[in-house]
């Protein structure tokens, strides 16, 4: 990205949020955004992998404290994209080449801007390169994207599942230099800094990848059979990843330094996982809490008792049902749902249904008919008649 770009792009309008959003805002946006606008959900639509481009790009300088700050500051600093003119500049004319701010030079022989290496070097905080210097600076891994599915079981209680990742990462032919022989020579178009600056008109000078080098700052005189002389090779890792307990469906899960490696000594990338949760036949899930339908004759709801009840992978518990329980009440069994944060357990919620049954024989008919007889007096229905009536 040139530093015209940079400097122009709004991060915080691609993410839709105000420039004094909090990180959980900026994080909500981004995982929103993300989900809409994800290449597995819009295969084929190019429009919408590169609006995740950008979303992607805009979360890694939001997302991170101090990216975020050398943003802010480098936009306050030039305004909406525009370049001001040099303190002590007569009649506001620009004398100067940026150059002296973007390489820490000198004007006068006075440092210029008051940021110690220059703004390159805030540029080099956000890109993960240099604003100064020769040397080919380290490069940050890309992070990856991978899914698992779980069991329900699994997402209540944790779970560590294999993942077979597929990723970029050195070359193991070439040692990641890009060269069959191991010897790569330095690129002579940006003398190994993987730049090069180009006029901007107005005696401005912008800096943009090096076409030749592709950024590397290193050019292969015998390019490597099996990289093309990148550097850069597909890899395949089966990694032991653990899930922590408590997890939904639809959950991403980062897990730091887990994706692809970086070049020259730069860290990983991060690996994000989303997971997917198995329905249960017999259990669902509300926050923390279980739940579950447990079934009830009619004497038990009536006249009152104690019911079995299940937990998921532990011993059933036995709750009093009170005498006149109604169908669809829900009952409270503490410290039988899925793991929270802290280590502690929610509840299992358990729903009453009354169960009627469909066949009867004669000694249980009569029982009934005998019952019915005795409560004909009582309508259950009288109530809703005359709050119709008033209404």
């Amino acid at each position: 990205m040139s530093t015209k770009d940079f400097v122009e792009k709004d991060y915080y309008k691609v993410l839709g949020v105000p420039k004094d959003a909090t990180e959980a805002e900026i994080k909500k946006a981004y995982r929103k955004l993300a989900r809409e606008f994800h290449p597995d959900a819009n295969k084929g639509n190019a429009e919408a992998e590169e609006r995740f481009k950008e979303i992607s790009e805009a979360n890694d300088v939001l997302g991170d404290a101090k990216k975020r700050k050398e943003y802010d500051e480098a936009r306050a600093l030039f305004g909406s994209g525009g370049f001001g003119p040099r303190p002590g500049a007569a009649g506001g004319s620009f004398n100067f080449d940026l150059g002296d701010l973007f390489g820490g030079g000198t004007a006068g022989g006075t440092q210029t801007g008051g940021f110690g290496g220059g703004i390159g070097d805030v540029f080099g905080g956000l890109f993960n390169r240099g604003g100064t210097g020769t040397r080919t600076q380290p490069r940050r891994g890309q992070d990856i994207e991978s899914e698992v599915t779980l069991s329900f079981t699994e997402a209540v209680d944790g779970a560590t599942v294999p993942l077979r990742m597929s990723s970029q990462a050195p070359c193991k032919a070439c040692s990641g230099t890009g060269d069959k022989n191991g010897t790569p020579r330095v690129c002579p178009t940006c003398v190994g800094t993987g730049q090069v600056s180009r006029g901007g008109g107005g005696g401005f000078s912008l800096t943009d990848p090096c076409v030749d080098c592709k950024g590397r700052g290193l050019i292969a005189e015998t390019p490597c059979d099996v990289c093309k002389g990148s550097g850069r090779a597909k890899s395949s890792r089966t990694m032991q990843v653990r899930i922590p307990a408590g997890v939904t469906d639809g959950q991403r899960i980062r897990l730091r330094g887990k994706g692809t490696p970086g070049e020259r000594g730069g860290p990983a990338g991060d690996l994000y996982v989303v997971v997917h949760v198995d329905a249960h036949p017999v259990f669902g899930r509300k926050g923390d809490n279980l739940t579950v339908t447990v079934p009830v004759s009619f004497t038990e709801a009536a006249l009152g008792g104690e019911v079995k009840v299940p937990t998921l992978g532990g011993p059933p518990v036995t709750l009093k049902l009170p005498a006149g329980t109604p169908n669809g009440r829900t009952m409270r069994a503490r410290g039988k749902g899925a793991v929270r944060k802290d280590g502690t357990r929610g509840d299992l919620l358990v729903t009453v249904e009354v169960a009627v049954p469909t066949e009867l024989n004669d000694k249980a008919r009569e029982a009934l008919e005998t019952y019915r007889e005795a409560t004909a007096g009582d309508d259950p229905r009288a109530a809703l008649f005359q709050d119709a009536k008033g209404a």
